[in-house]
């Protein structure tokens, strides 16, 4: 099964830096195959056995804290929930929308009853937010580096793990997910 791990704060900024020709050699040791790093960007697409995303998503973080000395948060998804989400990102639909401006937020966990009042009130009036199952689908126009729709802002609200990856990072993870070996 293709998997792709989405670590939150490594490389970021000179913080938390891995190599990822480590962390592929890493993930290998956990005798997961086709490891493929994408870029410096702490995301890689590996196949493993039939484990699901919640156990892979311990053994990764646990492997990592042992190996490295740094406690971070990773999220896997598999292949077919990347190429879903892609299709059914609905701010697609919106005219004349920027893709440069397009982002997921990764939840590790689907919120109970997202309640997305407080995002509506903090946000920009022209930026656009949909929570959609473990995915919130962001459009800001101004910059996601700007916004207040952040990964520490839905964690608070939300209760879960996140992790943002802009369009064009989502898509190239889905077609390296979609390669043979």
């Amino acid at each position: 099964m293709t998997s792709i791990a989405l670590l939150r704060g490594i490389n970021v900024g000179g913080k938390n830096t891995v190599k990822m020709a480590d962390l592929a050699s890493l993930l290998q040791s956990l005798n997961f195959t086709h490891v493929r790093p994408y870029l410096q960007s702490g995301n890689v697409v590996f196949e493993h056995g039939r484990a699901g995303p919640s156990a892979l998503s311990r053994t990764i973080e646990q492997a990592i804290s042992r190996k490295f000395r740094l406690d971070v948060k990773v999220i896997v998804r598999t292949a077919e929930e990347l190429r879903r989400l892609i299709s059914g990102n609905h701010l697609l639909d919106t005219p004349k929308i920027d893709k440069e401006k397009l982002h997921v937020t990764f939840l590790k966990d689907a919120p109970q009853k997202p309640d997305i009042s407080y995002f509506e009130t903090v946000k920009d009036a022209e930026e656009q937010l949909r929570i959609k199952g473990k995915e919130v689908f962001l459009y800001c126009p101004k910059g996601y580096s700007k916004s207040k729709l952040t990964n520490q802002a839905f964690e608070k609200k939300l209760g879960a793990t996140a992790t943002t990856r802009n369009w064009k990072t989502v898509n190239a993870l889905a077609e390296l997910a979609g390669r043979t070996i």
